[in-house]
Protein backbone atom coordinates (compact mmCIF):
# COMPACT_ATOMS: atom_id res chain seq x y z
CA UNK A 1 0.00 0.00 0.00
CA UNK A 2 1.39 3.57 -0.78
CA UNK A 3 1.71 6.45 1.77
CA UNK A 4 -1.08 8.39 -0.62
CA UNK A 5 -3.61 5.22 -0.39
CA UNK A 6 -3.12 4.86 3.10
CA UNK A 7 -3.51 8.30 3.88
CA UNK A 8 -6.92 8.16 2.29
CA UNK A 9 -7.54 5.19 4.10
CA UNK A 10 -7.32 6.99 7.19
CA UNK A 11 -9.04 9.90 6.08
CA UNK A 12 -12.08 7.96 5.54
CA UNK A 13 -12.24 5.87 8.83
CA UNK A 14 -11.44 9.64 10.55
CA UNK A 15 -14.90 10.40 8.36
CA UNK A 16 -16.54 7.34 10.06
CA UNK A 17 -15.29 8.15 13.75
CA UNK A 18 -16.75 11.46 13.36
CA UNK A 19 -19.89 10.33 12.19
CA UNK A 20 -20.18 7.85 14.99
CA UNK A 21 -19.77 10.22 17.13
CA UNK A 22 -22.82 12.18 15.85
CA UNK A 23 -24.88 9.50 16.09
CA UNK A 24 -24.46 8.75 19.53
CA UNK A 25 -24.19 12.43 20.27
CA UNK A 26 -28.16 12.51 18.54
CA UNK A 27 -28.66 9.67 20.16
CA UNK A 28 -28.00 11.33 23.29
CA UNK A 29 -30.25 14.19 22.56
CA UNK A 30 -33.37 12.47 21.27
CA UNK A 31 -35.00 12.12 24.96
CA UNK A 32 -33.96 15.35 25.94
CA UNK A 33 -35.16 17.17 22.96
CA UNK A 34 -32.45 19.16 22.74
CA UNK A 35 -30.25 19.45 19.80
CA UNK A 36 -27.92 22.25 21.04
CA UNK A 37 -25.97 19.69 23.12
CA UNK A 38 -24.52 19.45 19.07
CA UNK A 39 -22.31 22.28 19.75
CA UNK A 40 -20.55 20.92 22.87
CA UNK A 41 -19.71 18.02 20.80
CA UNK A 42 -18.49 20.35 17.81
CA UNK A 43 -14.50 20.56 18.94
CA UNK A 44 -14.55 16.83 18.96
CA UNK A 45 -16.01 16.14 15.69
CA UNK A 46 -13.14 18.14 14.39
CA UNK A 47 -10.69 16.41 16.62
CA UNK A 48 -11.65 13.09 16.03
CA UNK A 49 -11.02 12.75 12.52
CA UNK A 50 -7.00 14.00 12.66
CA UNK A 51 -6.89 11.57 15.98
CA UNK A 52 -7.91 9.08 13.74
CA UNK A 53 -6.10 9.67 10.50
CA UNK A 54 -2.96 9.63 13.13
CA UNK A 55 -4.11 6.70 14.92
CA UNK A 56 -4.18 4.59 11.28
CA UNK A 57 -1.05 5.86 9.64
CA UNK A 58 1.92 3.53 9.86
CA UNK A 59 4.22 6.54 10.57
CA UNK A 60 3.29 10.27 11.46
CA UNK A 61 5.58 13.31 10.39
CA UNK A 62 7.12 16.24 12.43
CA UNK A 63 4.17 18.06 13.05
CA UNK A 64 2.03 15.89 14.65
CA UNK A 65 2.18 16.25 18.30
CA UNK A 66 2.27 20.27 17.40
CA UNK A 67 -0.60 20.36 15.80
CA UNK A 68 -2.64 17.48 17.59
CA UNK A 69 -1.94 18.98 20.61
CA UNK A 70 -3.20 22.37 19.86
CA UNK A 71 -6.44 21.03 18.56
CA UNK A 72 -7.12 19.05 21.55
CA UNK A 73 -6.23 21.97 23.49
CA UNK A 74 -8.69 24.31 21.65
CA UNK A 75 -11.35 20.98 21.62
CA UNK A 76 -11.64 20.46 25.49
CA UNK A 77 -11.78 24.13 26.22
CA UNK A 78 -14.24 24.96 23.96
CA UNK A 79 -16.56 22.13 24.79
CA UNK A 80 -16.69 22.29 28.24
CA UNK A 81 -17.06 25.84 27.75
CA UNK A 82 -20.03 25.29 25.83
CA UNK A 83 -21.63 22.75 27.88
CA UNK A 84 -21.09 24.46 30.87
CA UNK A 85 -23.15 27.58 29.76
CA UNK A 86 -25.70 25.27 28.16
CA UNK A 87 -26.23 23.49 31.74
CA UNK A 88 -29.85 23.98 33.13
CA UNK A 89 -30.98 25.63 29.87
CA UNK A 90 -33.55 24.86 27.43
CA UNK A 91 -32.75 23.90 23.69
CA UNK A 92 -31.05 27.21 22.39
CA UNK A 93 -32.97 29.26 20.32
CA UNK A 94 -31.18 29.14 16.86
CA UNK A 95 -32.05 25.37 17.07
CA UNK A 96 -36.00 26.09 18.30
CA UNK A 97 -36.52 27.86 15.35
CA UNK A 98 -35.11 24.81 13.46
CA UNK A 99 -37.51 22.42 15.12
CA UNK A 100 -40.34 24.51 14.25
CA UNK A 101 -39.45 24.62 10.19
CA UNK A 102 -38.97 20.64 10.18
CA UNK A 103 -41.56 19.59 12.24
CA UNK A 104 -43.17 16.93 12.45
CA UNK A 105 -40.76 13.80 13.23
CA UNK A 106 -37.76 16.24 13.60
CA UNK A 107 -36.28 14.21 15.99
CA UNK A 108 -35.55 11.55 12.77
CA UNK A 109 -34.69 14.71 10.80
CA UNK A 110 -32.43 16.09 12.95
CA UNK A 111 -29.64 13.19 12.20
CA UNK A 112 -29.45 14.69 9.42
CA UNK A 113 -30.36 18.11 9.33
CA UNK A 114 -28.01 18.86 12.42
CA UNK A 115 -25.61 16.09 13.46
CA UNK A 116 -24.55 14.35 10.04
CA UNK A 117 -24.26 17.91 8.51
CA UNK A 118 -22.15 18.73 11.70
CA UNK A 119 -20.07 15.73 11.04
CA UNK A 120 -19.29 16.50 7.55
CA UNK A 121 -18.24 20.00 8.48
CA UNK A 122 -16.34 18.65 11.05
CA UNK A 123 -14.48 16.49 8.85
CA UNK A 124 -13.74 19.27 5.99
CA UNK A 125 -12.28 21.53 8.86
CA UNK A 126 -10.74 19.03 10.10
CA UNK A 127 -8.31 18.42 6.34
CA UNK A 128 -5.27 20.73 7.75
CA UNK A 129 -4.90 18.42 10.73
CA UNK A 130 -5.11 15.09 8.59
CA UNK A 131 -2.51 16.94 6.31
CA UNK A 132 0.07 17.76 8.32
CA UNK A 133 0.52 14.91 11.00
CA UNK A 134 0.83 12.67 7.70
CA UNK A 135 3.26 14.66 5.93
CA UNK A 136 6.87 14.07 6.10
CA UNK A 137 8.37 17.94 5.19
CA UNK A 138 10.83 18.76 7.45
CA UNK A 139 9.54 21.77 9.71
CA UNK A 140 10.22 25.50 8.04
CA UNK A 141 9.58 29.13 8.30
CA UNK A 142 6.29 29.21 7.78
CA UNK A 143 5.64 26.66 10.94
CA UNK A 144 6.80 29.26 13.03
CA UNK A 145 4.41 31.62 11.99
CA UNK A 146 1.44 29.45 11.56
CA UNK A 147 1.72 28.14 15.15
CA UNK A 148 2.14 31.77 16.66
CA UNK A 149 -0.90 32.51 14.86
CA UNK A 150 -2.61 28.99 15.98
CA UNK A 151 -1.22 29.27 19.69
CA UNK A 152 -2.48 33.73 19.49
CA UNK A 153 -6.04 32.95 18.54
CA UNK A 154 -6.33 30.34 21.03
CA UNK A 155 -5.38 32.42 23.82
CA UNK A 156 -7.75 35.21 22.10
CA UNK A 157 -10.90 32.89 21.89
CA UNK A 158 -10.28 31.42 25.65
CA UNK A 159 -9.29 35.56 27.07
CA UNK A 160 -12.81 36.23 25.60
CA UNK A 161 -15.08 33.46 26.58
CA UNK A 162 -13.72 33.94 30.31
CA UNK A 163 -14.67 37.91 30.09
CA UNK A 164 -18.02 36.61 28.89
CA UNK A 165 -18.25 34.03 31.70
CA UNK A 166 -17.18 36.41 34.66
CA UNK A 167 -20.09 39.00 32.93
CA UNK A 168 -23.25 36.53 32.80
CA UNK A 169 -22.55 35.18 36.24
CA UNK A 170 -22.85 38.63 38.08
CA UNK A 171 -26.56 39.04 38.52
CA UNK A 172 -26.23 42.67 38.21
CA UNK A 173 -25.39 42.12 34.32
CA UNK A 174 -28.49 40.82 33.66
CA UNK A 175 -30.13 42.38 30.08
CA UNK A 176 -26.89 44.61 29.62
CA UNK A 177 -24.56 44.46 26.93
CA UNK A 178 -20.82 43.36 27.30
CA UNK A 179 -18.42 46.31 26.52
CA UNK A 180 -15.51 45.25 28.29
CA UNK A 181 -12.24 43.92 28.11
CA UNK A 182 -11.73 42.49 24.80
CA UNK A 183 -15.62 42.83 23.88
CA UNK A 184 -14.53 46.84 24.13
CA UNK A 185 -12.98 46.27 20.94
CA UNK A 186 -14.50 44.03 18.92
CA UNK A 187 -18.80 42.41 19.09
CA UNK A 188 -17.08 38.84 18.79
CA UNK A 189 -13.53 38.76 19.93
CA UNK A 190 -14.02 35.05 20.69
CA UNK A 191 -14.27 34.71 17.00
CA UNK A 192 -12.43 36.04 15.55
CA UNK A 193 -9.70 34.58 17.80
CA UNK A 194 -11.63 31.68 16.26
CA UNK A 195 -10.62 32.34 12.80
CA UNK A 196 -7.15 32.97 13.49
CA UNK A 197 -6.38 29.36 15.50
CA UNK A 198 -7.66 27.89 11.66
CA UNK A 199 -5.63 30.17 9.29
CA UNK A 200 -2.74 29.34 11.73
CA UNK A 201 -3.67 25.71 11.54
CA UNK A 202 -3.81 25.58 7.71
CA UNK A 203 -0.35 27.70 7.35
CA UNK A 204 0.86 24.86 9.13
CA UNK A 205 -0.39 22.17 6.76
CA UNK A 206 0.70 24.54 4.16
CA UNK A 207 4.25 24.32 4.98
CA UNK A 208 3.76 20.63 5.17
CA UNK A 209 2.53 21.12 1.42
CA UNK A 210 -1.32 21.47 1.71
CA UNK A 211 -2.27 24.54 0.56
CA UNK A 212 -5.01 22.79 -0.83
CA UNK A 213 -6.76 22.38 2.53
CA UNK A 214 -7.57 26.12 2.69
CA UNK A 215 -11.21 25.03 2.34
CA UNK A 216 -10.63 24.95 6.03
CA UNK A 217 -10.48 28.13 7.02
CA UNK A 218 -12.82 29.52 4.42
CA UNK A 219 -15.42 27.43 5.53
CA UNK A 220 -14.52 28.60 9.39
CA UNK A 221 -14.95 32.57 8.03
CA UNK A 222 -18.00 32.03 6.00
CA UNK A 223 -19.46 30.21 8.70
CA UNK A 224 -18.63 32.55 11.26
CA UNK A 225 -18.92 35.86 9.33
CA UNK A 226 -22.12 34.91 7.34
CA UNK A 227 -23.84 31.73 8.39
CA UNK A 228 -24.36 30.44 11.82
CA UNK A 229 -22.18 32.77 13.63
CA UNK A 230 -22.51 37.01 13.97
CA UNK A 231 -25.83 37.26 12.00
CA UNK A 232 -27.57 34.85 13.97
CA UNK A 233 -26.30 35.56 17.24
CA UNK A 234 -26.42 39.50 15.94
CA UNK A 235 -29.95 39.17 15.14
CA UNK A 236 -30.81 37.29 18.38
CA UNK A 237 -28.98 40.02 20.44
CA UNK A 238 -30.59 42.99 19.25
CA UNK A 239 -34.29 41.87 19.77
CA UNK A 240 -33.52 40.92 23.39
CA UNK A 241 -30.44 43.63 24.35
CA UNK A 242 -32.14 47.16 24.63
CA UNK A 243 -28.43 48.62 24.11
CA UNK A 244 -27.18 46.55 21.79
CA UNK A 245 -27.91 48.64 18.59
CA UNK A 246 -25.85 51.30 20.19
CA UNK A 247 -23.10 48.85 20.84
CA UNK A 248 -23.27 47.87 17.20
CA UNK A 249 -22.80 51.71 16.20
CA UNK A 250 -19.35 52.04 18.27
CA UNK A 251 -17.83 48.74 18.28
CA UNK A 252 -15.87 47.03 15.48
CA UNK A 253 -17.65 43.52 14.49
CA UNK A 254 -15.00 41.26 14.28
CA UNK A 255 -10.79 42.44 13.69
CA UNK A 256 -10.68 44.11 16.66
CA UNK A 257 -9.64 47.94 16.97
CA UNK A 258 -10.33 51.38 18.74
CA UNK A 259 -14.33 52.18 19.37
CA UNK A 260 -16.03 54.57 16.77
CA UNK A 261 -17.43 57.71 18.35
Amino acid sequence: MTPDAAWLQAVALGLGAGALLALAVWAASVPKRDVSIVDSAWGFLVLVPALVVAAALPQTGPRAAAVLGLAAAWALRLSLYIARRHRGQPEDRRYQAIRRRNEPHFQWKSLYLVFGLQALLGWIVAAPLMAAVASPVPWNGLDLLGLTIAAAGLLVEAVADAQMARFRADPRNRGRVMDRGLWRFSRHPNYFGECCLWWGLWLVAAAAGAWWTVLSPLLMTVLLLKVSGVPLLEQDLGRHRPGYADYVRRTPAFVPWRQRG
